[in-house]
């Protein structure tokens, strides 16, 4: 894994190091006035979410871990709290899991935006989108394309974004593929705010059912989400957390200084 100094993300007031990725150390409040004003600047920044697996992930992919390093990174799920609170003693302010933290920032900007809708099956995209509309009706949501899209559709999907120009821009096809297709095709020129949001789209739809709130609560959703698809998630929590964990005993025992980052 590509372990060099990481850059601290302008305008965040400090971050917390989880294995090599600096994950923004604030709350849902700040979060949201955050990116309320990257959108009013029109200041382009790539917005991703990390968990336990997708720092797996990037611990096996130095590709993938590089590109994170461009984007503002929030914290998703109690296993980066577990991490946070293991080598800082305290955890993150707040889980900023994506499909909370994304209805909770459309519902706090009063101005209509423009959101794009990348990824899912195109029926998941296009219920999400419905959903969403009603839920935020100022708002507007327009479906790109689903996530199954070949490599020889990508400029026409990318010449659609461009005309559109949309203030957010949700791209959901899993991870790092996600992430890596942000870093490597998006620029200022096809929206201020990309978002990488896994299974969003999934959710918002209905087509993948949520935890109970009580599990959500007491931070158990991937329980429910094991339970819901074992052949498929087995490998991601029963294997990868007690990974997950060993990396970060790992990078607590290292001789390499962990402290909070500041601006």
């Amino acid at each position: 894994m590509n372990m060099h100094a990481v850059r601290q993300m302008p305008g965040v007031p400090s971050s917390k190091e989880i294995l090599g990725i600096q994950v923004a150390n604030i709350d849902l409040a700040t979060a949201i006035r955050l990116l309320r004003g990257f959108v009013v600047e029109k200041r382009f920044t790539k917005i991703c979410f990390l968990n336990a697996h997708n720092a797996n992930v990037a611990c096996s992919d130095p590709e993938f871990t590089e590109a994170l390093r461009d984007f503002l990174v929030l914290a998703d799920g109690i296993g980066v709290d577990i991490a946070a609170k293991l080598l800082y003693g305290e955890p993150f302010p707040e889980n900023l899991n994506g499909t909370d933290f994304i209805p909770a920032l459309l519902a706090a900007e009063p101005r209509p935006l423009t959101i794009a809708l990348l990824g899912a099956k195109r029926a998941n995209a296009e219920a999400a989108a419905a959903r969403f509309s009603a839920f935020a009706p100022r708002h507007r949501f327009v479906v790109i394309h689903d996530g199954y899209f070949s490599p020889e559709q990508e400029p026409s999907i990318l010449d659609r974004i461009e005309a559109l120009r949309p203030d957010i821009l949700l791209v959901a096809i899993g991870v790092p593929r996600q992430e890596l297709w942000i870093a490597k095709n998006i620029t200022s020129r096809h929206c201020t705010l990309p978002m990488a949001v896994g299974a969003l789209l999934d959710f918002v739809s209905g087509a993948v059912p949520r935890a109970p709130k009580w599990m959500r609560q007491l931070r158990l959703e991937w329980v429910f989400r094991l339970l819901l698809e074992p052949s498929r998630l087995w490998r991601r929590y029963v294997l990868g957390n007690p990974v997950f964990l060993a990396r970060v005993v790992r990078q607590k025992l290292s001789p390499r200084a962990v402290g909070e980052s500041q601006p």
